[in-house]
């Protein structure tokens, strides 16, 4: 490495020369941070999602959203303490639990729109399986999805009353927790839309918020007027989409 005069050799000066250097790689120090770092995000996703589960435990048993954040440290095996550490209050438990439900209802969505190839067809699918996956059940039973394999559990009473307050009371936090949802039904009304199912000349942004909030209330309709939970009674979800289909279809006789 060094020369008999005590200077570096040529070698060792090409081996060392600015353009040869690779860029550093994290630091040793802050290797061992970043490691620290994620074993606690690890921890902190399991804990919230023990509480996560707690309360939609609690939504599943009872009607309404008629629990305490205290049942829920009790049913989660966590403390008071730790609870408060991940959210403000019950209020952001209800949020965080809603804004999983959308993700999971966007999820599925886009696995029954991918079952079809017309255009139109992938608007039908989606207007009638959103209707099935939002319509309020007061005990959580799964329904049977037109067109797809297995079931999946409908939104609870609780939850269908807090989406409702949601729009409402909230509409900043409402657009944000939505937003997944209204991507994809822009891009299955777009892909209509240029196909000649629908009527061009619309304009995208309010007729999306329209017919989303058109489904949403009217299953939501049915915590207000009485109406049967009935998992099986298919035939509302045809008919909403006929509704709309004359709303922003193309006349059949043009």
């Amino acid at each position: 490495m060094w020369a008999s005069s005590g200077t570096l050799s040529p070698v060792t000066k090409n081996e060392l020369a600015v353009e040869d250097i690779e860029p550093e790689g994290p630091t040793r120090r802050e290797q061992a941070v970043a490691r620290s770092l994620d074993s606690a995000r690890i921890r902190a996703e399991g804990r919230v999602q023990r509480f996560l589960d707690a309360a939609m435990e609690l939504f599943n048993s009872r009607p309404g959203r008629d629990f305490t954040v205290q049942e829920v440290v009790e049913r989660s095996g966590q403390s008071l303490h730790s609870f408060y550490q991940y959210f403000g209050g019950k209020h952001e438990l209800l949020l965080a639990l809603f804004e999983e439900q959308v993700r999971a209802t966007t999820d599925r969505l886009r696995e029954v729109i991918a079952q079809e190839d017309d255009p139109l067809e992938r608007l039908h699918s989606f207007v009638v399986a959103y209707y099935r996956l939002c319509r309020p059940t007061d005990d959580g039973t799964p329904t049977p999805e037109s067109g797809a394999t297995g079931s999946r559990r409908r939104t609870p009473l609780g939850m269908a009353e807090f989406a409702q307050q949601l729009l409402t009371e909230h509409p900043k936090e409402a657009a944000r927790v939505f937003s997944p949802l209204v991507a994809v039904f822009e891009e299955v009304l777009d892909g209509a839309t240029e196909a000649g199912a629908v009527r061009s000349g619309l304009r995208s942004g309010p007729i999306v918020g329209i017919v989303l909030e058109v489904i949403m209330f009217n299953t939501f309709s049915s915590t207000i007027g009485g109406m049967s939970l009935r998992s099986e009674d298919g035939d509302s979800a045809e008919d909403l989409w006929n509704l709309i289909l004359h709303g922003i279809g193309t006349d059949p006789g043009t």
